[in-house]
């Protein structure tokens, strides 16, 4: 059975971090749903017009094996402030389900809703001011919390994703398709 992921986006989302995420990880074979927080289609923050296919409230009683957001501003600002969206991410961390995020998610979304409480974090640079233990890794798993530090680790961060759910061979596979070294 396929593994489900939900990869929600908001006005002012990084395009680039979230193409990133739902494109590696559909290669991979995993179901993906993308859900806005606001309206079904969303301006990113480079102006970029993604259409959701759902809405965040379609999706809350559905269980995902992993939720990802991006970061961008004010994405992770609209991320942030979406109570469904925390609602789900908060049942991902207590029934120890993987939920992962990048660029300024990490600090704005996670540490404010308590989701890196006891986890080891990177972010966005300018942002590791706000993580109380922050790493200069590019990628860091600590148990079921994945977070990563912006566009240009994107397809870094989405592989280990892959990796995460779906093993190491199959990280390899796509990121040898798509003429990546993966390690």
């Amino acid at each position: 059975m396929a593994k489900k992921v939900l990869v929600a986006i908001a006005e002012g989302s990084e395009e680039l971090e979230a193409v990133s995420i739902v494109n590696v990880l559909r290669r991979a074979g995993v179901s993906v749903t993308i859900a806005s927080v606001s309206t079904r289609q969303v301006k990113c923050s480079r102006g970029v017009n993604l259409v959701a296919d759902k809405l965040i409230g379609d999706c809350v009683n559905e269980n995902y094996d992993m939720i990802a957001i991006p970061g961008g501003l004010p994405g992770a600002y609209n991320l942030r402030d979406s109570a469904q969206l925390k609602e789900m991410l908060l049942k991902q961390k207590k029934e120890n389900r993987y939920y992962a995020a990048v660029c300024a998610s990490p600090a704005v979304v996670f540490q404010t809703h308590g989701l890196l409480e006891g986890h080891q974090a990177t972010c966005y640079p300018s942002f590791s001011k706000d993580l109380k233990d922050f790493s200069t890794s590019t990628v860091v798993v600590d148990g079921y919390c994945v977070t990563s530090q912006g566009p240009g680790t994107s397809l870094e961060f989405s592989l280990k994703l892959v990796e995460l759910l779906c093993g190491l061979d199959k990280a390899k596979e796509i990121a040898g398709n798509m003429l990546i070294k993966y390690e």
